[in-house]
């Protein structure tokens, strides 16, 4: 019984107050288990002498080191939200949001949990602070956005296939069963709902699925890709990383199908094609 309480209390652990890092206040609610510092610790001591690796080789390398890594859906949802960190157990996101969180922090030289925290709540949510659920970003078109105001990320999408994307999102606030935090909370959907009226109203580019072969060459290692999608209300319904096999571009992912984290057999060209939602590419590369 001891034992099972302990596990509880270490399993909801709130942390203390952590640094301040590059005026981001890292929030004092944070989620994790003991294991998730251990494969931490395992990814910085193995890359340790790799700040100077340009980061689209280390998003690569840190990838890599998760793959066979269970894929388990909604690892970050709480009742309050919280800064949910789980190496252990991925989704899409939360992979390629570790895996930028941890290429920063071998870049920053301060390689601590603290500081991996506080790069991972940067990256999470809108403009690096935790104020509750609308504040992370859900719409990965948004975390995109984000991602590059803070200079993060750099979205090329625009660059290579000057292609506009008409990115209308509406679907959490039209479907707010489908969210436990929503179900009963009005405000909060209301406050989405202005959100995806910003995102709608944004300039968005992608690269059409159909011009994936012609532009390959543009495409980088370690680029991180939204998959975008023809389901109504929605912009993104898959997120990866690029890696390169062969001379062809492949998506390395958190695979719901394969229920680990994966290099896909197929091209990315030949992925995309074979799915029946996907229409193309958002394209955000890490700086």
């Amino acid at each position: 019984m001891r034992f099972a309480l302990f596990s509880l209390i270490v399993l909801l652990f709130i942390a203390c107050t952590y640094p301040q890092n590059n005026d981001y206040q890292i929030t004092k609610r944070l989620i994790f288990q003991p294991k998730d510092k251990e494969i931490l610790d395992q990814v910085l001591d193995i890359l340790a002498e790799e700040t100077n690796t340009p980061i689209a080789v280390l998003m690569v390398k840190v990838g890599s080191y998760f793959k066979e890594t269970p894929y388990v859906a909604h690892t970050i949802e709480t009742d309050e939200e919280q800064l949910v960190i789980n190496l252990r157990e991925l989704d899409c996101t939360t992979f390629a949001e570790n895996c930028l969180a941890i290429s920063n922090t071998i870049k920053s030289k301060e390689h601590s949990f603290e500081k991996f925290a506080a790069e991972l709540q940067k990256i999470r949510y809108r403009n690096g602070k935790l104020d509750g659920y609308p504040s992370r970003l859900h719409y990965f078109s948004d975390w995109i956005y984000d991602n590059n105001q803070k200079e993060i990320t750099n979205s090329v999408s625009k660059e290579i296939a000057k292609t506009a994307y008409p990115n209308k999102v509406n679907f959490m606030s039209t479907h707010p069963d489908s969210y436990d935090q929503l179900k009963e909370n009005s405000e909060f959907v209301e406050i989405l709902a202005n959100q995806e009226t910003q995102i709608s109203e944004r300039e968005t580019y992608y690269i059409p699925e159909n011009k994936i072969a012609e532009l390959e060459n543009k495409l980088m290692d370690g680029d991180i890709v939204g998959i975008t999608t023809g389901i109504k209300g929605l912009d993104i319904s898959h997120v990866g990383i690029l890696i390169r096999k062969a001379g062809r571009i492949h998506l390395m992912h958190a695979s719901s199908k394969a229920e680990k984290v994966i290099v896909s057999e197929e091209t990315l060209e030949e992925y995309l094609l074979n799915s029946k939602s996907a229409t193309g590419i958002m394209v955000a590369r890490p700086l």
